[in-house]
């Protein structure tokens, strides 16, 4: 391997195209693998089960209340970082989480790269839509009413909530809620639940998204058997959201 990288390196763009298709691998190996499950004794798939489904129910509801309150709201801010509190606590209480491998080659390496190039994959696909959909007021609007919370307070403020949240739903998400879902289609239902908890917002755009991420990261959970990688997708793809989805819709 180190001499077709020394070879590929020498030539015209040769070094490019290498890292490019290291990077491929990676999520490649990422979306067609499945990791060993980690068994877990039955009092600790009890008590995960409980905490999920008390957290979940409370998550949602705190998350549907954030989003009433208006753009520039003290509370929005408060609101958010309790919930964030709230899916991390309850992901730590339901049991342990587990960062993962991905399997490339010959070796077991932590999901880093796979999952922040999955990140600004999933996010320039989203950019690209956005492009689209802000022609169409039924699909502009309910986005719009979201990123106007991107107008009002200190950005700084707004990256890190976006920050701190991400890491907490998938922590939550594709961390208890997975592992307590057991061999039940986890990928499956912890994308409709997460999806669910999205919707219970109102705004069906969110929904949508969480749909479409949702079974990124799922994907990602299944085949790293761990949360680093959805972690990080999310977090890259919540930076672009944040940093970029309003420019598109001229916000």
């Amino acid at each position: 391997m180190v001499g077709d990288v020394r070879i590929a390196s020498s030539l015209p763009g040769g070094f490019f195209r290498t890292v490019v298709g290291m990077r491929i691998d990676l999520i490649r190996a990422a979306a067609t693998n499945e990791a060993v499950p980690h068994e877990e004794w039955p009092t600790v798939v009890r008590r995960r089960r409980l905490v999920v489904c008390i957290v979940l129910v409370a998550g949602a509801m705190l998350m549907a209340y954030s989003l009433t309150r208006p753009p520039g709201d003290a509370s929005f801010y408060l609101l958010t970082m309790v919930l964030a509190v709230v899916w991390t606590l309850g992901s730590l209480l339901s049991g342990p989480l587990h960062l993962g491998r991905t399997a490339w080659r010959t070796n077991a390496k932590r999901p880093v790269i796979t999952g922040a190039v999955t990140g600004l994959v999933v996010g320039a696909v989203f950019l690209l839509g956005g492009l689209v959909v802000r022609h169409i007021p039924a699909v502009a609007d309910p986005i719009t009413n979201v990123l106007e919370y991107t107008n009002h307070g200190p950005l700084l403020l707004l990256v890190l909530i976006a920050m701190v949240n991400g890491v907490a739903e998938e922590l939550f998400f594709r961390g208890a809620l997975y592992s307590a879902l057991g061999g039940f289609y986890p990928v499956v239902i912890s994308t409709v639940l997460y999806a669910a908890a999205t919707f219970a917002t109102g705004n069906p755009m969110l929904a949508f998204a969480g749909v479409i991420l949702g079974a990124v990261c799922g994907v990602q959970r299944r085949a790293t058997g761990g949360v680093l990688a959805p972690v990080l997708t999310h977090l890259v793809w919540g930076l672009m959201m944040v940093l970029l989805l309003p420019l598109v819709f001229g916000l």
